[in-house]
């Protein structure tokens, strides 16, 4: 028995395995050449040796072996830093605790750049400390900017090692847990129509025999419920981020359908009563500055609003239908669009051709596509490449999507009787 185990141990020291291989070597979990070379290899790779080993052998690590590692990983990092080592399995930190640090202290942005976690909030000889653990201790440009954050308010860092992995599930942790609390913030935010439909049975609106005979009353559109409406079917539509609102009389009631990736869906799960499509077709005509008496022919217009601190307009085109006006909401958010070719062309070569074609002095592009498609986000992607104190930059629009600094944007609008053939998004729908 003693005579088998030397050889054992002198072939151990002449390889110089760590204790946890010795145990893999031992257990038959794997051979000394596959020891040698899974340390090798994570070396080279940088992958966790559990990692590299269950690669390399097709088999999990029994449990036991797995809490070896864990222990001697940690074990070997406290003494290459010299601070104290987190294990997260048997300290466990609550994730709010965590979520409370981040979002009163140290910002996420930080913890991620500097892989670091904010643990918890303490005091050592009347000073106030806050305990952090890091995959790098010895990181002074995350020591620095801890100390930046921390110094101000009074409180000291003290730090911990972690291992990498552990900070992994740590942060998707809080992660996902901010997900679900932001689930939650707009579950709580979505539009509520019913009591509007509620509110509206007061109104005087009765179903007219004829389009032509009914006789809308302003003070309807001015009411409370639909304005409240209106508004709300806005704020659905850029609540679920849709390009287009359709308004669409139908014989026996308003339906409401959203634009989005091209596609239109029903915005709600059941249509409005049919009594309220005048109310709410003038309505939207008050806000884009229609006139509201004219029913007979298309109209053009804009309405500008705020929202979550963004400016949003909405293009909106009416256009006479059989059972009442059909309005169209393009909503345009500048705020969310990026202008240039780079940005939307992802090959280099059509990247190459194309700009070569909008540096030239005279020529014509035609952009032809479906709804939503980013026509009119190309040409100005195009216009944003020639952009510059050199260059006069003017256009024709019908009506003037975006604006580019240094650039002179004029509304054409050709004045025809009847429908005419202006470029009226409700036509190209």
């Amino acid at each position: 028995m003693t005579h088998s185990s030397s050889p054992r141990r002198a072939l151990v020291v002449q390889n110089n395995f760590s204790p946890f291989g010795n145990k893999l070597v031992q257990s038959g979990y794997v051979n000394d050449d596959q020891m040698k070379k899974a340390l090798v290899d994570s070396r080279k790779s940088g992958r966790s040796l559990l990692d590299v080993l269950e690669s390399l052998t097709g088999q999990q690590l029994p449990p036991d072996l797995i809490r070896q590692y864990k222990k001697q990983q940690l074990f070997e990092l406290k003494i290459l830093y010299g601070v104290e080592s987190l294990d997260p399995e048997i300290n466990q930190i609550p994730t709010g605790q965590i979520g409370d640090l981040i979002g009163t202290l140290i910002p996420v942005d930080m913890c991620r750049a500097r892989k670091l976690i904010p643990l918890s909030k303490g005091e050592e000889a009347e000073k106030p400390y806050i305990l952090v653990a890091m995959v790098n201790p010895d990181d002074l440009t995350a020591q620095d900017d801890l100390n930046r954050v921390l110094r101000p308010k009074g409180l000291a860092l003290q730090r911990l090692v972690i291992t990498n992995e552990d900070y992994q599930r740590l942060i998707s942790s809080y992660l996902d847990e901010q997900v679900e609390k932001q689930k939650k913030i707009e579950e709580n935010q979505k539009v509520d129509v019913e009591a509007d439909l509620e509110d509206l049975g007061y109104m005087d609106l009765q179903d007219a025999q004829d389009e032509a005979e009914a006789d809308l009353n302003v003070a309807d559109a001015e009411a409370a419920p639909v304005i409240a409406l209106a508004n709300k079917i806005m704020i659905k539509a850029l609540q679920e981020g849709v390009s287009d609102i359709h308004i669409e009389p139908q014989e026996e009631f308003l339906r409401v359908r959203f634009r989005r990736d091209g596609v239109l869906r029903e915005a709600f799960d059941k249509p409005f009563p049919k009594k309220i499509i005048p109310a709410v077709t003038a309505r939207f005509k008050i806000m884009a500055d229609l006139d509201i008496a004219e029913r007979r022919l298309p109209q053009d217009g804009r309405i500008r609003r705020r929202y979550d601190n963004r400016n949003i307009d909405f293009r909106v085109s009416t256009l006479p239908s059989k059972h009442g006006e059909k309005v169209v909401l393009r909503i345009l958010d500048n705020s969310d669009t990026q202008l240039g070719l780079a940005k939307l062309i992802s090959d280099p070569e059509t990247l190459k051709i194309v700009q070569g074609m909008v540096a030239k002095p005279f020529g014509l592009i035609l952009v032809t596509g479906p709804t939503g498609s980013g026509k009119t986000t190309t040409l100005y992607s195009a216009l944003s490449e020639r952009n510059d104190p050199g260059v006069n930059i003017s256009t024709a629009e019908d009506p003037i999507e975006y604006t580019l600094a240094q650039g002179g944007f004029m509304l054409a609008s050709e004045k025809l009787d009847g429908f005419g053939w202006q470029d009226r998004e409700c036509n190209q729908e």
